[in-house]
């Protein structure tokens, strides 16, 4: 099992509180260090000092680990267009030595957009943009070196793109898309993503989620593509304490008010931490994300590190 840590630094975190962070979890052993990409918290906390941009803090801690997989769960394809973001993720998998993943999706929390300037046009048409930037984006890496990329689709074209510069990964850094949509998302997870992640729900939640994009695997016939076997993996909050006071003063600030959708979380000890992964590894999971709320508490960093990590195996 690869255990990743997921951080929300929206929620207010500096760039040297991800890069303490990150430091941390590689030491530990962990498999990946993912951050949220927004632009401003969602409950009640003011999110000071304010919000760092996602790809430009990976793109500095590329330059200050030199392990650990570092990528976005998940950036907005609101937020950028598919070519630039295609150079951006190419350049800080080069910065890092081919370390890099990217998570995408179509964008929901409109408060955000609506904060910074930023449109967000109905549900459909930013799916429909999602799926055209994931053709954009993946089709800029594979072009050949010497040859040229173009598009043309409703809402971007291209023209003879030089396709450069090149990732380190071939055909390009790992897609990650996630999500609990029924229809879509299964769809375009078996398209073109590398691995399926279901945020910080049930097992039994999950496993269903599974089945849809195992489904649309088989419609859309991703075996016989040749792209390869998705990789699942589940996202769990995590507040766990070498005490059951500890533990309930890390999962304090998972009751405010927020505009996420419920979560199930974990909140005890290590142990109920390592039967909660045993159960999504029943289910074929193969990776999963801790989210960790606090980004200044390194102890529960390295409480899970010393005392959850051994006892999974294949995690260091």
């Amino acid at each position: 099992m690869r255990v990743a840590v997921f951080t929300e630094p929206h929620r207010g975190a500096s760039y040297d509180d991800q890069l303490r962070f990150a430091r941390l979890a590689e030491q530990g052993g962990y498999d990946g260090f993912f951050r949220a990409d927004h632009y401003q918290s969602m409950g009640d906390e003011p999110g000071l000092p304010g919000p760092t941009d996602a790809w430009l803090t990976l793109a500095a801690l590329a330059r200050e680990t030199s392990r650990i997989r570092l990528g976005t769960l998940v950036s907005s394809a609101t937020f950028r267009l598919p070519g630039p973001l295609a150079v951006m993720v190419a350049q800080v998998d080069q910065m890092s030595g081919g370390r890099v993943e990217l998570g995408i999706g179509a964008g929901w929390y409109a408060r955000e957009h609506l904060s910074y300037g930023i449109p967000f046009p109905d549900t459909r048409e930013r799916f429909d943009r999602l799926a055209e930037q994931l053709d954009v984006i993946t089709g800029l890496w594979r072009t050949p070196l010497g040859e040229t990329f173009s598009y043309t689709g409703e809402h971007y074209q291209l023209a003879d793109a030089p396709a450069l510069p090149k990732p380190v990964q071939t055909p390009g850094p790992p897609v990650i898309i996630g999500g609990r949509g029924a229809r879509r998302t299964p769809e375009l997870a078996a398209r073109y993503a590398d691995e399926f992640n279901m945020p910080f729900t049930s097992v039994e939640q999950t496993g269903a989620a599974y089945e849809r994009v195992r489904e649309a695997a088989e419609r859309v016939g991703r075996a016989e593509s040749g792209r390869g076997a998705l990789l699942f993996s589940a996202g769990i909050v995590v507040a766990i304490g070498r005490t059951d006071a500890q533990a309930q003063r890390r999962a304090a600030p998972l009751h405010a008010k927020s505009a996420l959708p419920p979560e199930n979380p974990v909140v005890g000890s290590p142990g109920q931490l390592v039967d909660r992964i045993g159960e999504f590894a029943k289910l074929g999971t193969e990776r999963v994300h801790l989210r960790l709320t606090d980004l200044t508490d390194l102890d529960h960093l390295e409480l899970i590190a010393a005392e959850v990590l051994p006892q999974l195996n294949g995690s260091r």
